[in-house]
């Protein structure tokens, strides 16, 4: 048997793990050779089902309607998946090789003996939504910045980069230089991975089973595939967690803060109030516009932030970031060329920001981030007129 693959009896179900390296064109044939030999009953492999329809269909960003993303509030979320597919096809196109040639090896081997295929790692979106909810906003922002900075910086993919690529999971890969920043990555990226993995792999149909993971996760998952994970503990590392108590009060607190500002400098002072109100529209509108325009968005999109930040800011469930987004998707909005040349676009800082469907994107974004900022610094102002009056 390949050294590669580890074999495990767990009450009478043979389990084979098959290890693999996610950028490398032998593991491929590994898995074929592997299922084509033992004829599985189950294949399993290391995606969830919205990575395994990116991956056999890689033109899906075509159908991407980008008014549905900002209305369902996953900009942040496409944000960081189209990121990460473009990092992989930078991969694939230095070593020419297609990223992911291993599951679609496994899924070929799959059909051809008729095992089924089985899905066994957890929805992305829950990862990605996991770590987000555990983050305070400062490091949100600095993760943000992070992930876009990061890899639309046009660098060179070294050979050590490669080699250590080798044996690494290909989204802890993307988001690994940044571990330094953020150690609390791990425990989402791969400690918890490895354990809805395991248990995905255990309960597979069947009494034969192939599964084709990264091989950093085999000694990760090894326990949990000899003992087993309670579906109480599944179900929790499965969940997203709900936002934060302090974000939900502070989102009401401070317009609340804004809006007494205003009703007692008004009764003490009608030209402080006025003052104050100048303050706000001028903070609020002029940050938020300038995020809008520091990404290149169309003229309409950066009036649209100036003139809806002061007024969402002052209600929790509005963002001027939103109306911005929509302005920018009406005006410019992306076609199917910017889908085809997405991954492309993303690899650098320049196309990052031309191509329309990403820009649209950032403006939703940039427009929120200044909107914040806004916020904040019409905020001390409009504390200051305040003091003065007492």
């Amino acid at each position: 048997m390949n050294p590669n693959v580890t074999q495990y009896d767990i009450n009478g179900k043979k389990i084979y793990i098959l290890g693999t390296a996610h950028v490398s064109g032998a593991s491929a044939e590994e898995a074929y050779e592997l299922i084509r030999e033992v004829r599985p009953d189950s294949v399993c492999i290391e995606l969830d089902s919205e990575r395994l329809a990116n991956l056999r269909n890689p033109k899906k960003w075509s159908d991407t309607d980008i008014v549905d993303v900002i209305k369902q509030k996953r900009v942040a979320f496409l944000l960081a998946n189209i990121i990460l597919s473009s990092y992989q096809k930078r991969l694939g196109g230095r070593l020419n090789t297609q990223v992911g040639q291993e599951m679609l090896s496994s899924i070929k081997a799959a059909e051809e003996t008729g095992a089924e295929i089985v899905t066994v790692d957890r929805n992305i979106r829950t990862t990605f939504l996991r770590i987000w909810r555990k983050m305070s906003f400062a490091g949100k922002m600095k993760l943000l910045f992070n992930l876009i900075f990061s890899f639309a910086e046009d660098e060179q993919i070294t050979d050590e980069d490669l080699d250590n690529l080798k044996t690494r999971d290909m989204l802890e890969a993307a988001m690994g230089e940044m571990a330094g920043s953020f150690p609390e990555l791990k425990r989402y990226l791969v400690d918890e991975r490895d354990e809805y993995l395991a248990n995905g792999i255990r309960n597979a149909p069947g009494d034969t089973v192939v599964a084709v993971v990264g091989a950093a996760h085999t000694i990760g998952m090894a326990t949990y595939i000899k003992e087993g994970s309670s579906p109480e503990r599944i179900k929790e590392i499965d969940t997203v967690p709900p936002a934060g108590v302090g974000g939900k009060i502070a989102g009401w607190v401070i317009p609340v803060l804004i809006i007494a500002m205003f009703a007692v400098t008004a009764m003490k002072d009608t030209g402080s109030f006025l003052e104050q109100l100048k303050q706000w529209i001028i903070y609020n509108g002029t940050f938020s516009a300038l995020g809008v325009l520091l990404c290149g968005g169309h003229i309409l999109s950066v009036l649209t932030a100036f003139v809806a930040a002061p007024i969402t800011s002052l209600n929790p469930l509005l963002a001027a970031g939103w109306f911005a987004g929509l302005t920018q998707a009406r005006m410019a909005s992306p076609t199917v060329g910017d889908t085809e040349t997405l991954a492309d676009d993303v690899s650098t800082l320049r196309g990052f920001v031309h191509n329309r469907l990403t820009k649209v994107l950032l403006v939703v974004v940039m427009g929120n981030i200044g909107s914040v900022i806004g916020t904040f610094a019409a905020g001390v102002g409009m504390f200051g007129i305040l003091m003065d009056l007492f």
